[in-house]
């Protein structure tokens, strides 16, 4: 994934469309992920949450939570869309 687009709020579609490549199959993700409605692009209450946030909150996100640690311990990376640890924090 190398694009810079959709980094905002309200634009959770958008990204993952401009990341894969392809709307349809963007839509197919969101859907499987729960994040949109079976056979819709209505966002469901947690699609709702997910597009409130930039790429660089879900990206802190997905880290705190795939780790147990708090979103304050990553440092965010916008070119490669990803949050690593920060240094000091490897506890």
């Amino acid at each position: 994934m190398t694009t810079q687009k959709f980094m905002g709020r309200n634009q959770l579609i958008d990204r993952l469309a401009a990341q894969v490549g392809d709307r349809a199959r963007a839509v197919a993700i969101l859907q499987d992920r729960g994040h949109l409605y079976p056979g819709t692009e209505k966002l469901t209450p947690a699609g709702k949450t997910r597009d409130q946030m930039t790429a660089e909150e879900r990206a802190l996100d997905r880290a705190a939570r795939g780790t147990g640690k708090p979103a304050s311990a990553f440092a965010y990376d916008p070119t490669t869309n990803r949050a690593r640890i920060k240094n000091g924090n490897k506890r």
